[in-house]
């Protein structure tokens, strides 16, 4: 009973439940599976944007993401004054365990350290209102990254992890559907400029995002 008296302990459980839930919903009906082109075709230019380099991921990374499909690009400024590191992970189906992994996860394990972490709210195009992504500031040695990222699915833009699972049981219920995709943008501090960093993040997203759009289903 004192472990259910802890406010993450609870979180954890309903998490859990949450899960289960959604699992059970959707081993039972057929799923939908949209229909969505390889994320090879994405946009080359985005706006001020040009891909430098098309970047493959490494087959044991593969092995443990497990998404159905990715995209791993840098992309740099008609300026040449700025690059960033865009990434995308789609999954048709969350039917078997595969689910994107959080960064605030995965990059610890690399080796990464938290300095900062918080939720600003972007305006962009093609969007009634604010969406709200996560801003996750590491740093390893003398390298600082400024990480913005979200899960994108049926219309949503979900910063919180726990929000995801939430919404996941929603689709699975509602509409026989457990796509989703963990969309990523990494810039790499200069100057130990944060601020700068993200801004310059803030508006790749506002120039990308119409792509994202046609690119992942609705």
């Amino acid at each position: 009973m004192e472990f259910l008296n802890n406010k993450y302990a609870r979180v954890l459980t309903l998490v859990l439940l949450l899960q289960a839930i959604a699992f059970y919903a959707i081993a039972r009906r057929p799923e939908t599976v949209p229909s969505v082109g390889p994320l090879a075709s994405f946009p080359t230019h985005i706006g001020d944007w040009r891909m430098l380099q098309d970047m493959p991921i490494e087959k044991e990374v593969e092995d443990v993401l497990r998404a159905d499909d990715t995209l791993n690009r840098r992309y740099v400024n008609a300026a040449g004054t700025r690059d960033l590191y865009f990434f995308i992970a789609y999954f048709k189906t969350q039917r078997a365990g595969q689910a994107p992994h959080s960064p605030k996860n995965c990059l610890p394990g690399s080796g990464w350290t938290q300095v900062t972490a918080d939720r600003p709210s972007v305006d962009v195009p093609g969007w009634p209102v604010p969406v709200r992504i996560n801003r996750y500031v590491v740093e390893q040695g003398m390298e600082k990254d400024v990480v913005l990222y979200w899960y994108q699915s049926h219309s949503r833009v979900i910063a919180n992890e726990y929000a995801a699972k939430f919404w996941l049981v929603a689709d699975a219920v509602r509409y026989h559907r457990s796509d989703t995709a963990l969309v990523r943008v990494v810039v790499p501090v200069r100057n130990d400029d944060i601020e700068a960093a993200t801004a310059t993040g803030i508006s790749f997203i506002q120039q990308v995002f119409p792509s994202l759009l046609q690119q992942l289903p609705l």
